[in-house]
């Protein structure tokens, strides 16, 4: 078993890509996890994601057990410091402080790069995540209702964003 204490958290690379790109196809396999139903390319997603915002968490052996990635909001100037992000991991080690250990890796670099907001939309189903967000210091703002059809059911989603104290 894993813990979080035997996991390093470090920046994605591009030969994490498989791993990665696995990690998200089991995430949406689970249908709890987001809109799409398929993973991208790994070009599409290295082109969408902010590379100072992406991070994966390695096992002693530098096997990927899960990762986070964050993308611009917007190109307006005014929401320069908002970032939309994921966290997926790997069904196999959840429960074991991973998500958080990657959270606290991409707050500590969104702050860094001078980003206020952090921001992402949640399936209310997904209470798991809900509540390690939480404990990362996110906070619900809202439930966008019936925002979405995924396999042809509606679906509502939690919106939640945290403040960063540090940029102001």
């Amino acid at each position: 078993m894993t813990r979080a204490r035997d996991v390093r958290v470090e920046p994605m690379r591009p030969d994490h890509a498989d791993d990665v790109l696995k990690i998200y196809r089991l995430g949406i396999d689970e249908g709890n996890a987001t809109f799409e139903t398929a993973a991208p390319t790994w070009a599409a997603f290295d082109a969408a994601k902010l590379t100072g915002q992406r991070h994966v968490a390695l096992d002693r052996a530098g096997i990927v057990l899960g990762w986070t990635a964050a993308s611009a909001v917007s190109d307006r100037c005014a929401y320069a410091g908002v970032v939309e992000h994921s966290v997926y991991v790997h069904p196999d080690t959840r429960g074991q402080g991973i998500a958080a250990a990657l959270l606290g890796a991409l707050v500590t670099s969104t702050e860094a790069a001078g980003i206020w907001t952090i921001q992402s939309g949640v399936f209310p189903e997904n209470t798991t995540s809900l509540a390690v967000h939480r404990k990362l210091g996110f906070r619900e703002i809202g439930t966008r209702e019936r925002i979405g059809r995924h396999h042809g059911i509606w679906r509502d989603v939690v919106m939640i964003e945290r403040r960063s104290p540090v940029i102001m």
